[in-house]
């Protein structure tokens, strides 16, 4: 391979790995939707929410309810969307049935009959992934299936992570003011405004 193609073809494979981010107007409705974390139990100052407007410039509406598990998303996401009308739905649901040891089949079911819903209005779709209930915490393997197949954009990881670290959590299945700032940071990571 010649010496000039090195570099180019790596380029083109980074570019290949790396999702493209949402373009959104800077008069886009994001609807953050899902339960605990999005009310963002725990935090003392702001919620997730809140820290995503401020990181993009977006009004983001909150619509979050504690303890809610898929199947009860499921059922008030159609009216909500209906209400906002939102351009983009960063959907945070499952952690409820994992911690009532819902069968992940499911809980991938109604995931995706809420990303279907979604794009049946146009809506675009950001999936966090949420750690499936297990020793050492990872990302229960249905969310990278969903992205895949719906080809919606992830933040994949970041939950995980930051639960499985004392110092951004409020207790042992919430963050802290500095988890859900580092939440709001991935999501952002995956929206780009362009007006």
């Amino acid at each position: 391979m010649k010496s000039w193609l090195v570099p180019l073809f790596l380029l083109l494979l980074s570019a290949c790995s790396e999702p493209a981010r949402l373009e959104l107007n800077s008069d886009a409705k994001v609807l953050a939707f899902g339960d605990s974390l999005t009310v963002s139990v725990g935090a003392k100052h702001s919620s997730y929410p809140e820290q995503l407007a401020q990181l993009t410039g977006l009004e983001v509406i909150a619509s979050g309810v504690s303890g809610e598990q898929t199947h009860q998303g499921l059922a008030r996401l159609g009216d909500t969307l209906a209400t906002h009308q939102p351009r983009v739905l960063v959907l945070l649901e499952g952690g409820n049935d994992f911690l009532r040891n819902k069968q992940p089949h499911s809980v991938k079911s109604n995931l995706a009959a809420m990303i279907e819903l979604a794009h049946q209005q146009g809506i675009e779709v950001i999936l966090v992934a949420v750690p499936q209930k297990s020793l050492f915490l990872s990302d229960a393997p249905l969310y990278q299936e969903l992205a895949e197949q719906y080809q919606v954009a992830l933040v994949a990881d970041t939950l995980s992570d930051l639960l499985g670290d004392s110092q951004y959590k409020s207790d042992q299945i919430h963050l802290n003011d500095k988890g859900y700032r580092l939440l709001a940071e991935a999501v952002a990571e995956q929206i780009k405004v362009v007006n």
